[in-house]
């Protein structure tokens, strides 16, 4: 155990926070370079069309992504953040050798479910060690440095690798490039991150609690409809990540049916996620200011209607773009506020199960994407299955209106409130505050 005082803030776990976001990118990046060369390997190598690729990888990814997220939640109280983060690079190791040997597309697809595998794991643990680091007061700009890292990564290596993959083999591309970047990052992993276990102690003792962390039955009846606080976050992350698969695997093929060119294809998906990342910097310290609240409708909404601009775009290059950019945006605002949003509602100890819960329904959001945009796409075609998306997303920011309470609205001045300073010291360092004032308990849903 180490000897230095445990201390809850930015600032205060600086060294640490910033290799997770560094781990955190190279998460982002093992995705990006199958957004830009996964296609190209299904087409070239196993004649494969497009759509039933997409059909396949993301239903599979979504799908192990999910459950590992729900596992996830419920074991890093038992076996730690840090094994679990370890766990996850270790998993995907063999990645790279399937798809690199791969007779056939199910040896692609059963890779995929390793893939998510390793993103529930890691991305799961680095998001909730930088909540743990930093405690209640700059929630919100951490998830937002979190998720920037992340699609950052994503938007990095999905450029990069499209790019080497017009002069080399794609499938040589991916896999020389996953296996660096999977190795890289176990090492980072094994040899530097610390486990933040004595930091979640220290934020729990604030809340007056006995400590005992929540049944993952009780984390999942809470988030999934008992708890108003809850239960709108989960929808809306679903509903999110079912517009992620969307611009995934079903824009490609919507711009290229209108006869756009490989290159502006690639620049419109490449633009959705560089906006995103970028944006999540802002909109999470923003939160911190204003409430999640408003920035979730407001994110969604802005979502329904630049996939509403797509939708009767006629595959247009320039709308395309701004669509692009303008679902960025909406993104930005509604994905870290979720989480954020998500660990305001719940006491420390129970951080990690339930966040697991919110994560199993956000990206259960890719396998019912995948599923939804072959299936109306076929009925209504690309336009249409494009407007359906829309729909459901005004709908869920109106249910977050509607059901997602606001209580104080600012949660820095809630956070102030609770600790009156901007950190927390343990029994080991030379100061701590006041944790008489302002207990908040899991019942409580003001967010």
């Amino acid at each position: 155990m180490s000897s230095r005082p445990v201390v809850l803030g930015l600032r205060e776990n600086l060294a640490q926070f910033s290799l997770l976001v560094g781990i955190t990118a190279f998460v982002g990046a093992m995705v990006g370079l199958e957004r830009s060369t996964l296609p190209l390997i299904g087409r070239q190598d196993f004649g494969l069309a497009s759509n039933a690729a997409v059909l396949s990888f993301l239903v599979a990814f979504g799908l192990s992504k999910a459950f590992t997220n729900l596992g996830a939640g419920a074991l890093a109280q038992r076996l730690g953040r840090r094994r679990l983060l370890i766990a996850g690079w270790v998993i995907v190791l063999p990645v790279p050798l399937l798809l690199g040997v791969a007779p056939s597309w199910g040896w692609v697809v059963v890779a995929n479910a390793l893939l998510g595998v390793n993103q529930g794991l890691t991305w799961s643990m680095t998001v909730v060690m930088k909540i743990d680091l930093v405690g209640p007061l700059h929630r919100g700009l951490a998830l937002g440095l979190n998720e920037a890292a992340g699609y950052g990564g994503v938007a990095i290596a999905a450029a990069a690798s499209g790019w080497v993959a017009s002069t080399l083999a794609p499938r040589d591309v991916l896999v020389a490039a996953s296996a660096i970047i999977a190795a890289s990052a176990l090492a980072l992993s094994v040899l530097f991150v610390r486990d933040t276990a004595e930091h979640v102690a220290l934020e729990q003792a604030s809340h007056g609690e006995d400590g005992v962390a929540p049944r993952l039955s009780a984390a999942f009846a809470d988030a999934t409809w008992r708890r108003s606080a809850l239960r709108s976050c989960s929808q809306a992350g679903l509903v999110n990540n079912l517009n992620d698969a969307l611009a995934w695997g079903l824009v490609p093929l919507f711009l290229a049916a209108h006869r756009a060119s490989v290159a502006q294809v690639g620049v419109v998906a490449g633009v959705y996620p560089a906006v995103w990342g970028a944006g999540q910097i802002l909109s999470g310290h923003w939160s911190d200011r204003v409430g999640r609240k408003p920035l979730i409708v407001a994110g969604m909404l802005l979502q329904a209607g630049a996939l509403t601009t797509l939708a009767l775009s006629d595959g247009r290059f320039a709308i395309a773009v701004i669509a692009a950019v303008l679902l960025g945006m909406g993104t930005a605002l509604v994905y870290p506020t979720l989480i954020a949003a998500i660990s305001d509602a719940v006491a420390p100890i129970g951080r990690a199960p339930t966040v697991g819960v919110y994560r199993f329904w956000r990206d259960m959001g890719y396998a019912a994407g995948g599923l939804l945009a072959g299936t109306v796409a076929d009925a209504l075609g690309y336009g249409g299955a494009i407007a359906v998306v829309a729909g459901l997303t005004a709908a869920s920011g109106l249910w977050v209106a509607l059901d997602l309470r606001a209580g104080e609205g600012r949660a820095d001045q809630t956070r102030h409130a609770l600790y009156g300073d901007r950190v927390l010291v343990g029994p080991s360092g030379t100061r701590s505050p006041s944790l008489r004032r302002m207990p908040v308990r899991q019942g409580d849903d003001h967010v």
